[in-house]
């Protein structure tokens, strides 16, 4: 299965990750021709200031039935609660379903899809495009 990485630097996030909060799992969201399975925040500590405290990158891991995407949600001094904090604003807000969005387009358009799904024709020979 084809995974994507939009981080800069993927090295940054080439490691487990210091935190994982699961936003959906097992799940069976249809979104633009892409069944969404898991959805995860993964936080990975990059470095601690002695002021600032410590350096969060956060990227969102949405994996559909036709490929993975790990993508840079949030980055900074963000606190000792930063994806703690993350997760709540989503799941308080829609932000799931615009994270998700964001992310099916993001993966379509990596893997050189046009943001254009063809479904299976029906009985009638009909082309149908989801935009």
């Amino acid at each position: 299965m084809t995974k994507v990485v939009e981080v800069v630097d993927s090295e940054r996030i080439d490691r487990v990750p210091n935190k994982t909060i699961v936003l959906m799992s097992g799940g069976k969201f249809l979104e633009r021709g892409h069944v969404v399975q898991n959805v995860t925040l993964n936080l990975y500590i990059q470095r601690k200031d002695e002021k600032l405290g410590s350096y969060s990158l956060i990227t969102a891991l949405v994996e559909t039935n036709k490929g993975i995407i790990e993508m840079t949600y949030d980055e900074g001094y963000r606190g000792e609660n930063a994806v703690e904090e993350a997760a709540a604003f989503l799941t308080s807000h829609i932000g799931i379903s615009a994270l998700i969005l964001r992310s099916i387009i993001q993966l379509d358009q990596s893997m050189n899809k046009n943001n254009l799904v063809v479904p299976e024709q029906n009985d009638q020979g009909e082309e149908f495009y989801e935009i």
